[in-house]
């Protein structure tokens, strides 16, 4: 199966004209370079990753870049040898733009690299996580790039990790596909939204049954402490609070603002300072324990994540399913968190990432780590009618196993031509 043709679409969506995924420093307009795959033999793959607006052209660009190094490959070729077809991606001489592994060249990576394993799981008419969990110990780990990350992990580490839990793959198997995945909300906590809208809201989420909610903090400590007394007098003292900071604060500020809100019991505080401070973090996890800290969706490689977690930085790995260079990249993520016996939490606020991360999420419960204590997928209401296959919430507040094949990532051709920027009717209009 040759790889004969490829394109990019710069898809974006309105959002910020209703204030959906306003935090204390973002208000745009979720986006995603679209990616396409086609072959020789009619089948396609698809892959995305989201952005928040304006700059996804340059991603678009990237992306691009990318996909003339992989089209005339054969899908047999690249499954051949995983770990030099990623390697050889992101390591690219003339796409290290700002560096290796990082930056709107990374993120576009996993666009095309997600788009390959889309290729792959719709070829062996599975979905990905099944793919995934059907793959033995060897190949996943054959599919990994361990360069600057076997002082945390080594080849032998992650295959004994997956070894040692392979024996009860099928009964996990069994339970996910007859319960779903335990999933969080934020919708009901944007940082935009009036107090009224965020009452009705976490009435509403609590009425369907949801348990986990997250909200927004920003600069104001008068102002934060309003709204978590606020949603924590909608949910009651029986459901779990947790708080997202979005990156605002220096470190100081950072342990300052959580003890204050100590007293409405989050679970964690997520991202609290810098993305890149691994240093920072910790001292905040230290600081404010038994809160927990949590951060990972901003995180722009999996050394950055090795370096978290070396320094005890954070104690909820939210794990980004397009943030880093695609599923290859993901699994070495997920193998060290289980290492260093740290829980997984998905990240997915923005489009096209809740499709995406159940299938991580689903695959690490069954493969990689078997213990769904404390831990919960992220979960927004935002923009699933777009794709073809979108995520399914079953019981209340799990997300159901995907059946079809493939990545789950694919969008109706009608979403695409009216948000595809700048000439979408949407945009037009």
């Amino acid at each position: 199966m040759k790889i004969t043709g490829t394109s990019v679409r710069d898809i974006r969506f309105p959002t910020a004209k209703e204030k959906d995924g306003s935090d204390a420093l973002n208000l745009g307009n979720y986006s995603a370079t679209y990616v396409t795959l086609e072959t020789d033999g009619g089948l396609k793959g698809y892959g995305l990753t989201f952005t928040n607006g304006d700059g996804n052209e340059a991603c678009v660009l990237a992306a691009k870049a990318y996909l003339e190094r992989v089209k005339g490959q054969t899908l047999e070729g690249i499954l051949s040898d995983l770990r030099g077809f990623y390697h050889k991606l992101a390591q690219d001489p003339m796409l290290r733009w700002v560096g290796p592994e990082k930056g709107i060249v990374h993120m576009a990576l996993g666009a095309v690299v997600n788009a390959v394993w889309d290729l792959w799981a719709r070829r062996e008419k599975k979905p990905l996580w099944k793919l995934l969990a059907d793959l033995t110990p060897e190949q996943i780990v054959a599919a990994i790039d361990f360069t600057w990350i076997t002082d945390a992990l080594t080849p032998e580490e992650a295959l004994a990790i997956l070894k040692k839990h392979a024996p009860g793959k099928a009964k996990r198997e069994e339970e996910m596909r007859k319960n779903g995945y335990p999933a969080y909300t934020t919708s009901t906590g944007w940082l935009g939204y009036t107090d009224e809208k965020v009452k009705r809201l976490c009435r509403e989420a609590k009425a369907q049954g949801w348990r986990h909610f997250k909200m927004k903090v920003g600069q104001d400590l008068e102002a934060n402490l309003k709204r978590a007394a606020l949603i924590r007098g909608e949910i009651g003292d029986d459901c779990w609070l947790m708080m997202d900071a979005n990156q605002c604060w220096d470190v100081a500020e950072a342990i300052r603002q959580t003890k204050a809100l100590a007293k409405f019991n989050p679970w964690w505080m997520e991202e609290p300072t810098s993305p890149d401070d691994a240093l920072g973090h910790a001292a905040i996890a230290k600081a404010v324990a038994p809160i927990a800290v949590a951060t990972g969706e901003a995180c722009q490689n999996r050394v950055v994540f090795k370096q978290f977690l070396q320094a005890g930085g954070l104690s909820i790995l939210q794990l980004d399913s397009c943030r880093v260079g695609g599923v290859n990249e993901v699994l070495s993520i997920m193998l060290m968190a289980a290492k260093f016996g740290v829980r997984v939490c998905p990240h997915a606020g923005g489009v096209g990432l809740c499709e995406y991360v159940q299938h991580l999420a689903i695959f690490g419960y069954i493969a990689v780590d078997p213990d769904l204590t404390d831990r919960v997928c992220e979960y927004v209401d935002h923009l699933h009618e777009h794709f073809v296959e979108p995520v399914k919430i079953i019981n209340g507040r799990f997300y159901a196993a995907p059946t079809a094949p493939g990545y789950s990532i694919e969008m109706k051709a009608a979403s695409l031509d009216e948000y595809e920027f700048p000439q979408g009717k949407a945009w037009k209009e």
